[in-house]
């Protein structure tokens, strides 16, 4: 660790892995709690250990606690332990063996069913439940409250991977869970130790997405893609190496 990390409280090198050593933005305040997110990493290989006792509620919490439009709350989750269950939706993720690894599975729901049944028992049906506009608002509450629960995890020392690949059959999801009507299975979430330690991926310089007052495209060809892939380790050491090219993988899709 050189002196400018030591001096910035390890801000620079935090950077550096997220976005390369030539696209370093001018970040100005910085904690702790930044720190962890900007070290984010996505694991594909779980030990069995068990998590505490507690983990999943001070997890569910932490999501809970997330912005909800209206405060509606409309999404639910589904902690999968049953072996059987979590074969299935590992087939219909393509076989993402880590489903089976991981010691907790959540697979989160964008769920406007439980406001329908509270209006029914109300006397007074909810309408336009069945538009697109609330199906919207309910997977962007499952996805906020997911995330807090990532950023939860982290601080603990857990590691995690969401699993889009779920919406692969979303009709079989909802079968295997057992979900009703206005329930749909959004991502699932793995949350456990990590096996293999997981690397901090490349993302785009803040130019080529950050806007002012209006949206501008005319320094997209002016924005060069990464070169290098700066992987910082658990252990605070930062090493980078080239990416490869078109024929190799997309830092694009990495998360």
């Amino acid at each position: 660790m050189d002196g400018t990390t030591q001096m910035d409280g390890g801000k620079t090198a935090a950077l550096i892995a997220r976005y390369g050593a030539d696209a370093v933005p001018a970040a100005g305040p910085w904690n702790t709690a930044i720190a962890s997110m900007l070290d984010h990493r996505s694991v594909r290989s779980y030990r069995p250990d068990p998590l505490p006792p507690g983990t999943l509620e001070t997890l569910l919490a932490a999501a809970q606690s997330a912005a909800t439009s209206s405060n509606l709350q409309t999404w639910s989750v589904v902690a999968v332990q049953d072996p059987a269950k979590r074969a299935v939706l590992m087939e219909v993720a393509d076989g993402q063996k880590h489903i089976m690894q991981c010691p907790l599975f959540l697979v989160f729901l964008a769920d406007v069913s439980r406001n329908e049944r509270l209006g029914i028992a109300a006397g007074r049906p909810l309408e336009g439940l069945s538009y697109l506009e609330n199906f919207l608002v309910a997977a962007l509450d499952a996805a906020l409250a997911a995330q807090n629960a990532v950023v939860a995890a982290e601080t603990l020392g857990l590691s995690t991977v969401y699993i889009g690949a779920l919406r692969n059959d979303v009709v079989r999801v909802a079968q295997t869970l057992g979900l009703p009507p206005g329930a749909a299975g959004v991502f699932g979430l793995c949350v456990g130790y990590a096996e293999a330690e997981g690397e901090v991926k490349p993302r785009l310089s803040q130019a080529a997405i950050l806007h002012h007052d209006t949206y501008s495209a005319a320094e997209e060809p002016g924005i060069a893609p990464p070169t290098t892939w700066c992987s910082a380790s658990i252990r605070g050491a930062t090493r980078c190496r080239p990416i490869p090219g078109p024929s190799g993988s997309s830092a694009a899709t990495a998360r």
